[in-house]
């Protein structure tokens, strides 16, 4: 399978990953060739990434609701990342931020955010 982004070097240690994370749809960088190897992972990003994970494994990812719609920033998520935010919130993998009242989809997820997505996706959805 190609992978065609002009800033992924063929010979990183990364670089099998996203070949086979693209060609499986679970990935597709920003556009124009561009993937952003180096680049912080956002909230919305690393829910859209699990999603389609889910989907590729055959997972459930039905749920949903629109309870995202009760966060105050939800107008900020991005087009892309709306259905797989819907599902994660929904699933319980991820809740929103601070005080609680908002999901900050284009805020840098934390090293500790993260573990606890993977953690709770894995949770839900991966039998050992």
């Amino acid at each position: 399978y190609l992978m065609d982004f002009s800033d992924v070097d063929p010979a990183a240690y990364y670089a099998e990953a996203i070949r086979w994370a693209t060609s499986e749809g679970i990935v597709g960088g920003y556009g124009g060739g561009v993937f952003g190897p180096n680049d912080p992972i956002t909230r919305e990003q690393l829910a859209v990434m699990l999603y389609r994970y889910a989907q590729h494994e055959g997972y459930d990812t039905t749920q949903g609701g629109m309870a995202i719609r009760e966060y105050a920033d939800y107008e900020q998520i991005s087009d892309f990342a709306l259905e797989a935010l819907d599902w994660a919130v929904s699933a319980g993998i991820i809740s929103g931020t601070g005080d609680g009242s908002t999901l900050t989809p284009q805020g840098q997820a934390t090293r500790a955010q993260a573990a606890v997505m993977l953690m709770r996706f894995c949770e839900n959805y991966v039998t050992w």
